[in-house]
């Protein structure tokens, strides 16, 4: 290891201080203790370094300054800020159990204390603290009297704010202290908390190796990472750190119950399962962080002079390091060609789901005013220290009770001698302590359509054209349709996803294709033993309805699981997700077959769908560097960021007067160019249904040109069907299309969906089209008026809608012919 000399403000020798990466090759230390280990003082400096300019900066701070601490823990949670938690102020004596977050602006820093309500994980110092997002998760540590072993979370995108401890069914990790603990962001490890070592309540050093996931239902467990050579086993080690690179887990230091031992530099594959030996980095208590390639380490005790407190920083070039070690340079220089692999050490700018330092503050400036209203009512409770707990003067009344209702600032304050008359007084709203929760209120709604929908070992019995929705009335629906809008309302317009996932192109009404893919590549459930919502991601590009005859059952189940599994299924909005294309194309015609209602009453199934579409997301982001729209970027959207500019709920407008009207109608209605030398946007009439001249296909420069402004690497989009049911184009725009045979006149193309691996393969799997049944899979909409019996009384055609009924199918990609018909 090589040494870096720092200039400016440089902080005395120190211990049991931290380290964290607050901002691109910018350092933010806080706290440890200075002098030896005879005689130290513990203090509260923040200091900042400069990577680039090699110089330190003192910083003066403001604000609720946490008081001096050593063996606590810090994190970056967001660009130029940092979170603390617990420590020992020396003495014997433990820091408070206040969160603090450290804001640095223009060279000047200020605190802001979070506010928490409820009980907390008490002081401790020698824990470990990990930034799951958006889950502060705090585990181990010694309270002052004992280690312990459990696992604190704490939401920081969630007010109010308080801790929940995490009871883990699985076997657990045994009580530690000056343990390590790091998140793994890559591989099958992806966004678990990996802890290693530390000192167990004998003092014996430990060396196993734990990790702590989040499952999609919200279970937390424990696992323990296998090794895979029984007799290279790592040393037993505490007071180290480690870091993620990858898939790697380094650890960095520490000392053993042996007095001398010189522990060396090792590293576990949580792929492979396997640990390497490196020459020893002797440092214990001391703070580490990774910057690109390099490894830097600054303070705590050489294990030579292990009670003197070393200064200055060490870096290690780890393609050095690794020179000898084929398998793990490789992964180095594959990640070093990645961004992502950067831009993992660096916080980012807040985004508007993120809370940050000022709206602590203001949370702060509330609990103090209704602090000064009464002062004796809030109690909050310490786990670890606090023995002596006693019930509070009042307790708090909730005003709604409706599994629908929203219960913001919906409580008052009642003295417990007055609590049960209470009752008396919240009148016919009220139900009884026993009655449902939202949750299984939203259990009961969703589960008949899950019954009768969502059958993919059953669809093969169904008997053909029979109708599915037996037993679902239209109150079901409408409610349904409530709940999902409140969902939706609450989502970006734009999401952000992340891998592993599985995307859906058209559906059109195919219900059964749709069950196929279920039954062949698993379903979004976690009650079928071939489900996997617990480890995947769904994304439908959108066109669920129109065309085929199924559209209601598709929109209900896809209802359903967005409603179940909110933060698993995602839906975008398609060009027939519109009230004057689904009109035209059989979704109205659907609605009047199936409930024989009137689709131009408000209060319709069909109206109340319509108005749902209105709040789906327009695109979605995965990993930051895929693109997935419906239809296209078309011509006039420059950046991704415009999109968010879209208010909903949105009706689309077909001759749009504004930008922000351009862009949406583009996003749903335009196409890639046939072919890749094509490198200009052409004039695509095939969908100008309503000949405006709006409808584009962009071309091969128009597409680089916004990837590379984008800083993305490909777009996924359906809204074509294609042969194979996905196509690829000049490596940077895939079209995926889950209709199979789709038109009336068989086209005999096959259906796919895309995969996305954790390590981010894409990869297509394939339906064939279905053996001819007797199932009616199409609409038929030419003779509609004349065929239906009360259809023209409660659905009004004109004589251009007619005409329109009249467009053949969209055909599949393919060279442009000169008598191609338009299509839509």
């Amino acid at each position: 290891m090589e040494s870096v000399n720092f200039g400016g403000d440089n902080p005395q020798p120190r211990f049991g201080h931290t380290i964290c990466v607050i901002a691109p090759n910018k350092i933010a230390l806080f706290g440890g203790a200075v002098g030896d280990t005879g005689r130290y003082v513990i203090t509260g400096d923040v200091y900042i370094g400069d990577m680039t300019s090699k110089k330190w900066k003192r910083i003066e701070a403001s604000g609720s300054v946490p008081t001096n601490r050593a063996a606590h823990q810090a994190l970056a949670i967001e660009l130029n800020q940092m979170i603390i938690f617990g420590g020992a102020v020396g003495g014997g004596g433990l820091a408070d159990d206040n969160l603090y977050v450290f804001e640095l602006r223009d060279d000047t820093g200020t605190w802001v204390t979070v506010p928490v309500i409820g009980t907390t994980p008490g002081r401790r110092y020698g824990h470990t603290m990990v930034l799951i997002k958006p889950h502060l998760i705090v585990f181990g540590g010694n309270t002052g009297q004992e280690p312990v072993n459990d696992v604190w979370s704490f939401n920081l995108e969630k007010s109010p704010y308080s801790w929940q401890k995490l009871e883990c069914s699985s076997e657990q990790p045994s009580v530690r202290v000056y343990h390590s603990a790091a998140l793994c962001t890559t591989g099958s490890a992806n966004g678990m908390m990996v802890a290693f070592g530390g000192r167990t309540n004998d003092q014996g050093a430990l060396n196993d190796t734990w990790g702590l996931r989040k499952h999609r239902d919200g279970r937390w467990d424990w696992v323990r990472a296998p090794y895979r050579n029984q007799t290279e086993q790592p040393l037993q080690r505490y007071q180290h750190s480690t870091l993620f690179l990858g898939t790697l887990m380094m650890v960095i230091g520490g000392r053993s119950n042996n007095v001398g031992e010189t522990l060396p530099f090792e590293i576990y594959d949580t792929e492979t399962s396997d640990w390497y030996k490196f020459q020893a980095i002797q440092r214990f208590r001391h703070s580490s962080w990774l910057i690109d390639q390099f490894l830097y380490l600054h303070g705590g005790f050489d294990s030579d002079q292990p009670n003197i407190p070393t200064e200055g920083i060490l870096r290690l070039n780890l393609n050095t390091r690794f020179a000898q070690t084929p398998q793990l340079l490789r992964q180095l220089n594959t990640l070093k060609t990645d961004q992502s692999f950067t831009q993992s050490f660096n916080p980012r700018p807040p985004t508007n789901q993120t809370q940050t330092q000022d709206q602590f503050r203001r949370t702060n400036q509330q609990q103090a005013l209704a602090k000064n209203q009464n002062n004796n009512q809030q109690v909050r409770v310490s786990s670890a220290t606090n023995k002596n707990i006693r019930l509070a003067n009042q307790a708090i009344v909730a005003m709604t009770y409706g599994p629908e209702e929203d219960i913001t600032n919906q409580v008052k304050k009642v003295p417990i001698d007055k609590l049960q008359d209470e009752h008396k007084k919240l009148g016919a709203g009220f139900q009884d302590p026993n009655s449902q929760n939202k949750s299984q209120f939203l259990d009961q709604l969703c589960q008949p359509f899950v019954q009768n929908l969502l059958i993919p070992k059953d669809y093969q019995s169904i008997p053909p054209n029979s109708n599915l929705l037996t037993g679902i009335r239209k109150e079901m629906i409408i409610k349904l349709c409530d709940e999902v809008q409140r969902v939706l309302d609450k989502e970006p317009i734009v999401l952000r996803l992340r891998r592993p996932i599985k995307i859906y192109g058209n559906l059109n009404g195919q219900f059964l294709d749709l069950m196929r893919f279920f039954d062949h590549f698993k379903a979004p459930y976690d009650n079928l033993y071939n489900g996997d919502i617990d480890s995947q991601d769904y994304l439908f590009l959108g066109d669920y309805v129109d065309r085929g005859t199924r559209s209601l059952e598709i929109v209900l189940l896809l209802f359903t699981l967005k409603l179940k599994y909110a933060d698993q299924i995602h839906l975008l909005r398609g060009h027939h997700e519109d009230a004057k294309i689904n009109k035209i194309f059989g979704f109205a015609d659907e609605c009047f077959l199936k409930f024989a209602e009137d689709i131009m009453d408000p209060n319709s199934i069909y109206q109340r769908i319509n108005r749902v579409f209105q709040y789906l997301p327009l695109a979605a982001v995965i990993e930051d560097k895929i693109l997935c729209v419906h239809g296209g970027i078309g011509q006039t959207m420059r950046t991704v960021d415009e999109i968010e500019l879209i208010q909903r709920p949105l009706e689309i407008v077909h001759d749009p007067k504004t930008y922000q009207q351009k862009i949406a109608l583009e996003l749903l209605w335009s196409d890639p160019c046939l072919s890749e030398d094509e490198l200009e946007n052409q004039p695509n009439p095939e969908r100008d249904i309503f000949q405006n001249r709006q409808i584009m296909r962009f071309g091969t420069n128009r597409v680089s040109k916004f990837l590379q402004e984008n800083n993305l690497n490909i777009i996924i989009r359906s809204h074509e069907p294609t042969q194979e049911g996905f196509e690829r184009q000049n490596n940077n725009v895939i079209t995926v299309f889950s209709c199979p045979d789709y038109g009336a006149n068989s086209q005999n193309n096959k259906g796919s969906m895309l995969t996305i691996s954790k390590r981010g393969d894409i990869i297509p799997k394939v339906i064939l089209p279905a053996n001819s049944t007797s199932e009616s899979r199409w609409m038929d909409l030419e003779e509609a008026i004349q065929r239906k019996k009360g259809f023209a009384k409660y659905v009004v055609i004109d004589n251009d809608e007619l005409q329109w009924r009249k467009r053949q199918f969209t055909p599949l990609r393919s060279k442009k012919s000169q008598s191609q018909k338009q299509f839509a």
